[in-house]
């Protein structure tokens, strides 16, 4: 069977390249229609979205997983990163911040919701899925990474594969959770 796999609001990166990436004005995660127009329901093995879901509110988050979820095959994924709200550094928490710092061209202008991982976790269970955190930071702000494989889709701003974050000092960490369908 071939395994579809799909990286959903790709911007110009191409960290996964044997992934179909997609812009929104092409696959949006909140309009079936482009999914139908693509994909059948239960169909693609994963979806990675690396930085999309801090531009949803709480409410189109969990409508967007929702959606994920009828696409996905069962066993199914999404690797999905944003910026971690317990990241304890105020100059981090300011660049990522709902509306985002200075001018409105600027990417996280956009910014509707800061997720901690219980608030990103509490998501996608609400949706259907099983989560599994691979990297987070928690109430005190004490950095946490699981086993996991970029085989299975990279996320660049990640202590894994950002250069920023190797060493021991983490500059700019994203919560990665991969959510499972079931």
């Amino acid at each position: 069977m071939n395994e579809v796999r799909v990286v959903i609001g790709a911007g110009p990166y191409m960290n996964n390249p044997d992934w179909l990436h997609t812009q929104e004005e092409e696959l949006n995660v909140l309009d079936e229609k482009t999914w139908r127009t693509r994909f059948c329901e239960g169909s693609i093995k994963a979806i990675l979205a690396e930085h999309v879901w801090e531009h949803l509110t709480y409410e189109e988050g969990l409508e967007a997983a929702k959606i994920c979820l009828r696409y996905l095959q069962p066993s199914g994924y999404i690797r999905c990163a944003v910026p971690d709200g317990y990241f304890p550094d105020d100059t981090y928490q300011d660049i990522v911040k709902v509306g985002g710092p200075g001018p409105e061209d600027h990417p996280a202008a956009s910014h509707k919701i800061v997720y901690n991982y219980k608030l990103f976790t509490e998501l996608f269970q609400a949706a259907g899925f099983k989560v599994k955190l691979l990297e987070y930071c928690d109430e005190e702000g004490n950095f946490h990474q699981n086993t996991w494989d970029g085989a299975d889709g990279v996320i660049f701003r990640s202590k894994k594969y950002d250069p920023r974050n190797q060493g021991e000092k983490i500059v700019f960490p994203s919560l990665i959770i991969d959510a499972i369908k079931f």
